[in-house]
């Protein structure tokens, strides 16, 4: 068992950190943050840049796993290392689920984009729809406060 936090990038995802890690502490679990990469290349290299300099998928998952460790270092401090981080190639939605799954997590956490609308964004949408555990979407307003 598990609490699994999802990793965006967005401003809100460190609050949403904060709010998992509170909540693994709480039901005595460890905690998974899981950051979902495109890895979706444009064909062809800029005209300033020659095709020997673009990027491979290696670099992708290197700058991804940059991205989680610092975000999640950001919103724990030393903390971060008592944190399980996983990337993952593919449709966020669906790779969250998926680690949810094989991680028989007992609670997925997510953050809100930001705005000041009340919808949900895609992402937030397809995990409330297929997660197989209880979903916590932290709004923006205790993004704010964090």
């Amino acid at each position: 068992m598990s609490v699994l936090v999802g990793v965006d990038g967005s401003p809100g995802s460190r609050a949403a950190i904060r709010i998992a890690a509170q909540e693994a502490c709480y039901r005595q679990a460890p905690l998974l943050a899981v950051l979902a990469y495109s890895g979706e290349r444009v064909l062809g290299a800029p005209a300033a840049q020659p095709v020997a300099t673009l990027r491979t998928a290696h670099d992708d998952r290197l700058e991804a796993r940059a991205a989680l460790a610092e975000t999640v270092a950001d919103a724990l401090g030393d903390r971060a290392e008592e944190v399980e981080q996983r990337v993952v190639l593919g449709l966020a939605g669906r790779k969250l689920v998926e680690a949810a799954r094989e991680s028989h997590a007992e609670l997925i956490v997510l953050a809100t984009r930001g705005s000041g609308s009340l919808l949900l964004g895609t992402v937030s949408q397809y995990v409330l729809r297929h997660a197989p555990c209880p979903v916590l979407v932290v709004p923006a307003a205790t993004q704010r406060v964090a």
